[in-house]
C-alpha cells in the first residue's frame, strides 16, 4: 500500500514539474544574501547542503528545506533565499549527494532522472542526512538555536515524517506531501502545519484520514486547502506563466508560513 502511494504522489509530482527554472535562477542570482554550498559529513556520507544567511543583526531560526522529487533544482535554490530574506538561515540539503553519476549529485543526473532516483532514496538515509545537515546549520554561530522544516511535494511527506523523528523541532510545515504511518504520528513533538492544493485529489484524499489519526495521537496539525490549486503550487505559482490559482495559493501561502514561522 505504502509503495502504491509513493507512485501516485510521483505522478502527480510529475505532472506538474517545470521543464525548465531559468526565471529561478536568475532571481537568485540577483541576491544580496551570501549563500554557500557546504559538505555536511556523516557516517562516511558527504551531504552537500545549500545554505542562504538572512541579513540580520541578531542570531536567527534555522530552517531546514527539503526539496521535491526533482532533487536540487535552482527553484529550491531560490526558494531557501526567499527563506532567508524573511529572516532565517536557510539549510537545504540535497539528498541525492553521492547518488549520481560518479558519485555526483542532482546536477549530475541526466535530464528527467532526478524523480526516479529520490524515490528509491533509503528511508533511513533520508531521516540521517536531514538529521545532518540540521545538526550542522543548528552550529552556525548565527544560529539561534531554534528549529523548523519544511518540504514540498515528496519532500513535503518527508517533512511529516521528520517530525515523527526529530524531536527538537518547533515547526514542521508540509505542502502537499502525504502523511507518515499512524503508528509513527506519537512520537511528533512539534506542530505540523499542512498546505494543501485543492485540486490535488491524490494528496488530498490522504488528509482527512491524517486529520483523525493526528487528533486521535493529540499531536496539533492545522491544514489549509488552497482551493483551484494545483500540486507544486508554490513552484508553479510564481513562473512566468503561472495559472492565477496557482498564483493566488502561493501568495497567501507565502504570508501564512511566513506568520506561523514568527509565532
Amino acid at each position: 500500500m505504502k509503495r502504491l502511494i509513493l507512485i501516485a504522489v510521483l505522478i502527480v509530482c510529475g505532472a506538474s514539474i517545470a521543464s525548465a527554472q531559468d526565471w529561478a535562477r536568475a532571481t537568485l542570482e540577483k541576491s544580496p544574501r551570501h549563500r554557500e554550498w557546504v559538505s555536511v559529513k556523516h557516517d562516511g556520507r558527504s551531504v552537500e547542503t545549500f545554505v542562504v544567511y538572512p541579513e540580520s543583526k541578531s542570531k536567527t531560526p534555522v530552517v531546514l528545506v527539503i526539496h521535491e522529487i526533482f532533487g536540487m533544482t535552482d527553484w529550491v535554490q531560490d526558494l531557501a533565499d526567499q527563506v532567508a530574506a524573511a529572516g532565517y538561515i536557510a539549510a537545504a540539503p540535497d539528498l541525492l549527494s553521492g547518488m549520481g553519476p560518479n558519485g555526483g549529485r542532482s546536477s549530475d543526473f541526466a535530464e528527467g532522472k532526478t524523480m526516479e532516483a529520490v524515490s528509491h532514496l533509503n528511508p533511513d538515509q533520508v531521516t540521517a542526512d536531514l538529521n545532518a545537515a540540521a545538526d550542522y546549520a543548528l552550529k552556525i554561530p548565527a544560529s539561534n538555536g531554534k528549529l523548523f522544516v519544511g518540504g514540498f511535494c515528496w519532500g513535503g511527506g518527508q517533512t511529516f515524517r521528520f517530525a515523527t523523528n526529530r524531536s527538537d523541532l518547533a515547526g514542521a510545515f508540509v505542502f502537499y506531501g502525504p502523511p507518515p504511518d499512524k503508528d509513527a504520528m506519537v512520537r511528533i513533538k512539534a506542530p505540523v502545519y499542512g498546505f494543501y492544493a485543492g485540486t490535488d485529489a491524490r494528496i488530498g484524499a490522504m488528509i482527512p484520514d491524517a486529520v483523525a489519526q493526528m487528533k486521535t495521537a493529540g499531536k496539533a496539525y492545522d491544514i489549509v486547502t488552497y482551493e483551484g490549486a494545483g500540486h507544486g503550487f508554490m513552484r508553479s505559482g510564481e513562473a512566468p506563466d503561472a495559472k492565477e490559482a496557482d498564483k493566488k495559493a502561493r501568495t497567501e501561502a507565502w504570508v501564512r508560513w511566513r506568520a506561523l514561522l514568527s509565532k
